[in-house]
């Protein structure tokens, strides 16, 4: 019986590596993929940060797929990379929202784009190292995501955005093990990074400050602006309303009687407004960019 094919993103950590080295178990024929999405800045020799996509993370990748004896291969997304997430990070910020650039890029780059050049190859299906699970229910003939059974390192939510076509030809071999299971196997097979600690930053953002990155990818400056309260009273100023999210609490820069929270900002007056934690509770939202997975 001919193997299935499949087409691993390997992102140079260790639960991706744990992923094709699964499905190498499981009698698949799997091709490694690196996805190169953006050229890391020069840093100070021995400064770590904790992302993904950096040069070393390719040569990891690199190092577990020649252990494992599978072909491996560097794919350039950078400029789809920068257009889908990098400049939807930097215009939401500014704009007064607060984006996930991991679910953009899982959207628009690691699962469509890298879907359709596994399909162009000939593969037969695509996997990732995402904790979560993939369950095809005969009932209804469709594709369901559900959570993984770690829910401690659940990752079905930054999934929300797969179609059907794209559930029916992925694989996530990590849905029903948890992460020290993970770990284990890594050690068990001599991988490199099977102590790798796990990337905790956006990939793009190398020192950690995503307000010092758009400022220096805009080439602008970030105005401050103005804490106001519930009725418009100014508190203070602020850093700009780029520099808060909703519901932030800690790191305000404004000494008041008591804690107040953002609550609300408005990107055309540059103002955040500043309440209690009941003046922050709502009844209601307004939704967009929803997925049914139908």
């Amino acid at each position: 019986m001919k193997k299935k094919k499949v087409m691993v993103g390997m992102s140079g950590g260790v639960d991706s590596s744990v992923a094709a080295a699964l499905l190498l178990d499981q009698g698949y024929e799997v091709y490694g993929v690196t996805l190169k999405l953006w050229d890391e800045p020069v840093v100070c020799e021995g400064i770590r940060t904790r992302t993904c996509c950096s040069l070393e993370d390719v040569e990891d990748a690199r190092a577990v797929a020649f252990k494992l004896g599978i072909p491996f291969y560097v794919l350039n997304m950078k400029q789809l990379f920068e257009e889908k997430v990098v400049s939807y990070f930097a215009d939401s910020y500014l704009a007064g929202e607060t984006p996930n650039p991991c679910i953009a890029c899982n959207q628009y780059v690691k699962f469509q784009t890298m879907l359709d050049k596994a399909m162009a190859l000939g593969m037969d299906y695509i996997a990732t190292g995402h904790y979560a699970r993939v369950i095809y229910d005969e009932k209804t003939g469709r594709y369901n995501l559900k959570k993984a059974a770690d829910l401690s390192k659940d990752q079905s939510y930054v999934l929300y955005m797969l179609t059907q076509g794209q559930l029916e030809r992925l694989l996530l071999p990590l849905g029903d093990y948890t992460k020290a299971e993970i770990r284990e196997i890594a050690m068990q097979k001599g991988l490199v990074n099977a102590r790798k600690p796990d990337s905790q930053d956006i990939c793009f953002v190398r020192n950690g400050s995503y307000i010092d990155f758009i400022k220096e990818y805009k080439g602008i400056d970030i105005p401050e602006g103005t804490f106001v309260d519930k009725l418009g009273n100014k508190l203070g100023k602020s850093k700009g309303i780029a520099s808060y999210t909703i519901g932030q609490r800690k790191g305000l820069g404004i000494n008041l009687p008591e804690p107040r929270y953002v609550i609300g900002k408005d990107p055309v007056t540059n103002t955040v407004t500043l309440g209690t934690r009941e003046e922050g509770m709502v009844s209601g939202l307004i939704a967009r960019d929803m997925n049914y997975i139908l």
